[in-house]
């Protein structure tokens, strides 16, 4: 009824059918690729399902039933065995599981695919992520919490500040010497921030880390991950992601740092930054500091 007496027809919104079908063919191809990578063995297990935290992904849409069939020697009788034992619904998808049902399916994931167990130590792990996601957060609490924990120290053209000490915070050289360093081979990365200083990741303190048997991280940006890639291919690269979208701007605007015009920048770079995850070797859900930190910390100690 409106105000005379007369009755208002309400009309629902005219729903874009073209639209929504073309979602949700894509939708589906999604899945299918990520069915055939699991079972392939290009991608892991475990990484598909901290990738699942992330809502909107082909992995949170998963259903538990897929993912199971996923592994070798596992068909439908044993999938239906596994999933009563785990007391998963197999309506459920990845993205809905409560946190008890999460903890056991990792459990089960980690003891079929072996990697509660050590592995190859990597020499370095690469930290990066985009914008507002945390890396600084996470290393520093590694750096606070795992004491068996080296942080890569960088060489810097930058004089230094009070209370700056070299071979601690920065390695200080100036122009000349980090043209040698450069000539030398002996940077891993490197980059000149806001036209003026330049900074590098050194070589020779990561390999001699890496023979004395200690783990070293190592938390930068894209590029900076990418020139370690091609300069030490076998150094352990780790996305840090945001549990979702409306979090990373949440986490970006709560930080009061930026103005609207940087943060709208900052934004726009982060969507290219997001893109990137699959170079990356690992994918980490930054959804509590602690337990981010704990499992990049596994994963430098050889796990899987």
């Amino acid at each position: 009824m409106n105000g005379s007496g007369e009755t208002t027809e309400r009309t629902m919104p005219e729903v874009d059918r073209i639209a929504a079908n073309r979602a949700a063919i894509a939708a589906r191809q999604a899945r299918a690729e990520l069915k055939r990578k699991l079972r392939s063995g290009e991608v892991s297990p475990l990484r598909v399902l901290e990738q699942s935290r992330v809502p909107g992904t082909p992995e949170a849409s998963l259903r538990i039933t897929d993912f199971l069939l996923s592994f070798p020697a596992i068909g439908a009788v044993k999938a239906e065995r596994i999933r009563t034992d785990l007391e998963i619904s197999d309506r459920k998808r990845l993205g809905g599981l409560g946190k008890l049902q999460r903890d056991r399916l990792e459990r089960f994931v980690r003891e079929r695919t072996g990697s509660g167990r050590a592995g190859s130590r990597p020499p370095l792990t690469v930290l990066a992520g985009p914008t507002a996601v945390g890396k600084g957060t996470v290393a520093a609490f590694v750096r606070e919490h795992y004491p068996e924990v080296k942080l890569s120290v960088s060489a810097t053209t930058r004089a230094p500040r009070p209370g700056e000490v070299h071979g601690s915070h920065y390695f200080f050289v100036d122009d000349e010497g980090f043209d040698r360093m450069l000539a030398g081979d002996e940077l891993l990365e490197w980059a000149t921030v806001h036209n003026q200083h330049r900074y590098g990741t050194p070589r020779g303190p990561v390999v001699e880390a890496s023979e004395r048997g200690e783990i070293m991280l190592l938390e930068i940006d894209l590029q900076g991950a990418r020139q370690v890639r091609a300069s030490m291919p076998e150094a352990r690269l780790v996305f840090l992601a945001p549990p979702s979208w409306d979090e990373l701007v949440d986490r970006l605007v709560g930080r009061g740092t930026e103005d609207e015009a940087e943060r709208e920048r900052r934004l726009e770079t982060a969507k290219v930054e997001l893109a990137a995850a699959d170079e990356f070797d690992e994918i980490i859900v930054n959804d509590e500091v602690p337990r981010a930190a704990a499992r990049l910390v596994e994963l430098m100690r050889g796990g899987n």
